[in-house]
C-alpha cells in the first residue's frame, strides 16, 4: 500500500459536500412544503409551547451527539495507537535481531518485510471491509516465525539474552496485533445508530413547527441545522469505521519500518 493512496482533506471536502448540502437542500424543501400546506396561525399560537419542546429535545441531543463524538474519537485514537505499537515492536524486533547472526538475521528481516506487505496490503483492505477471513495470512507469519524461534537454539550468552529479548517482542507483537485487529471491528451499538438518526430527524422536523414571518430566516435557520447535524453524522460515521472513509488510520508506522530495512540491508519495499 503506498502512502499517497489514502485521499487529501481535499476528497474529504468532496464526500461531505453532497451530504451537507444535500440535507440542506431538503431541509428547505420542506420548510416550502410545510408553509404551502400549514397556515401559519394555526403554527403561531403554539410557538411558546414549541420553543420549550424544541429547547429540552435539543439539548438531549446534544448531549447524545456530544457522548457519541467523544466516543468515536476515543475508539479512532485506540486504533492509531495500537498500529503505531505494533509497528513499534516490529522496528524493535529488527533492531534487536541484528545481534544474532547474519543467516538468523536475515530469515528475521525477511519476515518483518514480508509481514508489512500482508498487513499493508491485503489485511489493510480486509479491516476496511470487515473481513476476518482476510486476517489469515498474517497469523501464519506470525505462527511461522515463532516455529522458527522455538526451533533454535542460541550457542552464546548474548544470543541467549538477545533471544529472551526476541520471544518478548514476539508476544508484544502478537498483542499489539490482537489489539489492532480487535479496534478494526468495533462499531457502536446498532440501536445507538437508530437514536442517532432518528433522534436528527425529530430535531429538524420540530423547526417547521415555528411560525416565522420571514420566509428567507426558516430557510437560513433551518438549512443550518439540517448541515450542521448532517455533518456532525457525517463525522460520526467516518470515526467510527477507523480503517475505512476519508478519514481513516494510516499505514505510515508500518511503511516505517520497511525504510529502515531498506536503510540497513537495502531491503525493497513490499509492492502496493
Amino acid at each position: 500500500m503506498n502512502r499517497s493512496t489514502f485521499p487529501p482533506y481535499l476528497g474529504t471536502l468532496r464526500a461531505l459536500a453532497p451530504v451537507v448540502f444535500g440535507s440542506m437542500a431538503l431541509a428547505s424543501l420542506g420548510v416550502f412544503a410545510v408553509r404551502a400546506l400549514v397556515p401559519p396561525d394555526a403554527l403561531q399560537a403554539d410557538s411558546d409551547v414549541v420553543g420549550n419542546y424544541l429547547q429540552t429535545l435539543g439539548s438531549i441531543y446534544a448531549v447524545l451527539l456530544a457522548f457519541v463524538v467523544v466516543v468515536v474519537w476515543g475508539q479512532f485514537n485506540d486504533a492509531r495507537s495500537h498500529v503505531e505499537r505494533e509497528a513499534n515492536e516490529l522496528l524493535d524486533f529488527c533492531r534487536t535481531a541484528r545481534g544474532f547472526p547474519k543467516e538468523v538475521c536475515g530469515r528475521i528481516h525477511a519476515f518483518v518485510r514480508e509481514y508489512v506487505g500482508a498487513v499493508t496490503g491485503p489485511e489493510w483492505r480486509a479491516m476496511a471491509a470487515d473481513d476476518t477471513a482476510g486476517f489469515e495470512r498474517g497469523w501464519r507469519l506470525l505462527d511461522a516465525v515463532s516455529d522458527d524461534f522455538h526451533r533454535w537454539e542460541p550457542a552464546s550468552q548474548v544470543h541467549i539474552a538477545l533471544y529472551g529479548e526476541m520471544l518478548a517482542r514476539l508476544n508484544g507483537l502478537c498483542d499489539a496485533r490482537t489489539s489492532r485487529l480487535s479496534s478494526s471491528q468495533i462499531r457502536i451499538p446498532r440501536a445507538l445508530r437508530i437514536l442517532l438518526y432518528t433522534g436528527a430527524a425529530f430535531t429538524l422536523g420540530s423547526m417547521y413547527l415555528f411560525s416565522v414571518s420571514s420566509l428567507v430566516i426558516q430557510l437560513l435557520v433551518t438549512a443550518s441545522m439540517a448541515g450542521a447535524l448532517s455533518h456532525v453524522l457525517y463525522v460520526v460515521e467516518d470515526l467510527d469505521d477507523c480503517f475505512a472513509g476519508h478519514w481513516c488510520v494510516s499505514p505510515d508506522p508500518f511503511l516505517n519500518v520497511t525504510d529502515y530495512l531498506g536503510r540497513v540491508d537495502g531491503a525493497p519495499k513490499p509492492a502496493p
